[in-house]
This record gives C-alpha cells, sequence and structure tokens, in this order.
C-alpha cells in the first residue's frame, strides 16, 4: 500500500538517506516537510515501511523530488515503480526535477520522462575559513528581501521552505550586502550527520561567493565540510579546488520539462539534492 507519510515518520527517509550515505542535515526532515505534507510517501507492507520517496510541490508549476529509496531486500518486486507513480501522480503537470545518482539516468529518463540537464558535484574539505567582516546575519536583512534575491535564483518562489531553512538549529546563514545596503549574495552551512553541509550560496560574482565560503567555515575550523556544485558553474568547481577539496559524489539534475532559466553562473552552491 502507497500512503503518505506521517509527521512522526519523517525521521525514517533521513535516516535511510544517511545510511545510503548521502549525509542528510540533522534538521532537513523538519525544514523540508511543512513545505507540501502531502508530498511525503511511503510502502507500506502489513504496517512495516519497506520503501520511501518524495515530491514536494513548490507551486502550481513545478515539483521536486528525492529520499526516493526501497529497503534492499524489498528491490526488484515493482515497489519503487509504485512510489514513482504516486509521486508523478502528485507532481501532475508541474516541471518535475530530481538530482538523481548517475547510474539510474537512463531508468529515470525510462519511466519517468526525465531529461539530463547538467551534473552536479559533491566536494569534501576541512573547514579553514576566515572571518569576513562585511557579512551579515539573515537575521539582520528584510526576509522579503531575502525571499526575492532567492526566488531569483530558483524556478519559483519557496517562502516556507526558506524561513525554515535559515532559522534551523546548528545552522549559519550570512548575507552579502552591496553598497546601496542591496542583497547581492547569500549563504547557508547548517549541522549534518558526518561534518557540516554548504547550501546554498548564490551570488553576484565569485569574489562574493568566495568571501561567503570563507565566512560560513570560519566558526567550524578543522570540521569535515561539504559543498555541492553545479559543474557548469566553473568558478564554483573553482572555490572547491583552490581549498583541496575532493570530489566524493555526483548527480544528474533532470526534469521532465526544459531546464528551468536560472543563472547558473551566480549558483555557487546547491541548497539540497533532495529539494532542488
Amino acid at each position: 500500500m502507497i500512503r503518505n507519510l506521517r509527521e512522526d515518520e519523517v525521521n525514517i527517509p533521513i535516516e535511510w538517506a544517511r545510511e545510503e550515505g548521502w549525509n542528510p542535515g540533522l534538521h532537513d526532515g523538519a525544514c523540508h516537510y511543512p513545505v507540501d505534507t502531502s508530498g511525503w510517501f511511503c510502502a507500506d507492507y502489513d504496517g512495516e515501511v519497506i520503501g520511501v520517496g518524495v515530491a514536494t510541490n513548490y507551486d502550481e508549476t513545478f515539483c521536486f523530488g528525492g529520499f526516493y529509496i526501497v529497503k534492499d531486500n524489498c528491490r526488484h518486486h515493482g515497489i519503487g515503480w509504485d512510489i514513482c507513480s504516486a509521486i508523478l501522480a502528485h507532481a501532475g503537470d508541474r516541471n518535475f526535477g530530481v538530482d538523481g545518482v548517475y547510474e539510474m539516468q537512463d531508468k529515470y529518463t525510462e519511466k519517468m520522462g526525465l531529461r539530463f540537464a547538467y551534473r552536479n558535484i559533491r566536494w569534501q574539505g576541512v573547514a579553514a575559513g576566515k572571518e569576513q567582516p562585511d557579512l551579515v546575519s539573515s537575521q539582520d536583512v528584510p526576509f522579503e528581501e531575502l525571499l526575492a534575491y532567492d526566488t531569483a535564483h530558483f524556478p519559483v518562489e519557496r517562502r516556507v521552505f526558506l524561513e525554515k531553512w535559515i532559522h534551523q538549529p546548528e545552522a549559519t546563514a550570512l548575507v552579502k550586502l552591496d553598497k546601496d545596503e542591496k542583497i547581492s549574495g547569500y549563504g547557508v552551512i547548517r549541522k549534518c550527520y558526518e561534518g557540516y553541509k554548504i547550501g546554498p550560496i548564490f551570488a553576484d560574482t565569485p569574489d562574493i561567493a568566495n568571501e561567503i565560503f570563507e565566512g560560513l567555515t570560519a566558526p567550524i575550523p578543522g570540521e569535515v565540510i561539504f559543498y555541492d556544485t553545479p559543474e557548469p558553474n566553473t568558478a564554483a568547481v573553482r572555490i572547491a579546488q583552490e581549498r583541496s577539496m575532493v570530489e566524493v559524489f555526483g548527480t544528474a539534475r533532470m526534469y521532465t520539462k526544459m531546464a528551468p532559466a536560472l543563472p547558473l553562473n551566480e549558483i555557487f552552491g546547491v541548497t539540497t539534492f533532495e529539494l532542488g
């Protein structure tokens, strides 16, 4: 039986993602679930959850999927397709996006109509940032202005998510303001099961992105950090490489329709592989 996960079951896909080595944030569920509570699905067999998948409808035009996992001993029995069918029905006619594992690309295209857009790279390194006095806390910036900047770098507005994301525990959100007090970049770093993960970093220029990266990692010297970059943004890749970060994972960004017209040259860090 395919059903919706209850709020008290949100930890299940988070924990399974940890076991898969995807290293989610400690508070990802609390930030993610309220955005679209009806998009959290599971396969239930006699009261046991044996598969999960999430499709977040941000608005009437865009949906993003993640946390698609079936228990090892339950695979190859059509359970995954049952979950996918529920996800696609929930997404409806929206443009549906995912960050899928490379080896599943052909299957996602065949079964779900997803088409490759570009590659995302996950980097691992050690925090060694320096304090950046010109950055301010997201709490000191009008939320509507931060939301507008975020929306300029995401396919649609994500008000509920952003409000949760920048206020989550064990996280830091920093903003860069230009000389006219307008936002020219922002970034978030959060505690994960292993180390810390940066995401997003949106910035007008590579220099601003670099400044934000430094500011986010300054308070946690010596900690393991992870950073997800869109491969087409070579300046973002360079930020990782200049810090001797190592590529440890990657995804294929895919959509059912045309890839959204986004300024990839200003997207230096992906928010999450589960939410886009």
